[in-house]
């Protein structure tokens, strides 16, 4: 898999502000933006700009209620492989991002090798889901985690 850390940049609190607004609702127009962080337009949307081209604001997107969509099963996959040359790890790379099922890939240290956050109808739609993935590429060992209940889910990331 790829390293893309960067070094971080330095925010100072109106960054922190406008990155708090635009974590909270990317729509606010740049007057409100502004108004709230006790600036004028121009500044702010430099600030907005520079943010951008860092790399720091990586895009806007809508987010969409999985239930309202009938996703309503969520699973922790937990990977282990007894594969670990880079050929296996591209096939399973290409694997996970090509199954839209899967919003969340990492690969981990300790035990486990990889967990995917994976959203779909249903246990029959899982099933589906797993199928496809060992027959795509080997894996060792594979156990699925059904969450109950989501307790705590966000976007916004801790800027202090």
């Amino acid at each position: 898999m790829s390293d893309n850390r960067q070094t971080p940049i330095r925010l100072d609190d109106t960054d922190r502000k406008i990155l708090s607004l635009l974590q909270e609702d990317a729509t606010l127009s740049l007057d409100d933006i502004a108004a709230r962080v006790g600036a004028s337009k121009t500044p702010v949307w430099n600030r907005i700009r520079k943010l951008r081209e860092a790399g720091v604001i990586r895009g806007q997107v809508a987010l969409l209620d999985p239930d309202a969509l009938g996703l309503d099963a969520c699973f922790f996959v937990l990977i282990r492989t007894s594969e670990h040359d880079p050929e296996w790890a591209r096939r399973f790379l290409a694997a996970v991002r090509a199954r839209p099922e899967v919003i969340e890939a990492h690969r981990l240290a300790g035990d486990i090798d990889y967990i995917l956050k994976v959203r779909v109808r249903n246990a029959r739609a899982y099933d589906r889901f797993y199928q496809a993935l060992i027959s795509e590429v080997k894996i060792h060992n594979v156990t699925a985690l059904l969450s109950m209940e989501e307790l705590k889910a966000t976007t916004a990331l801790p800027l202090d």
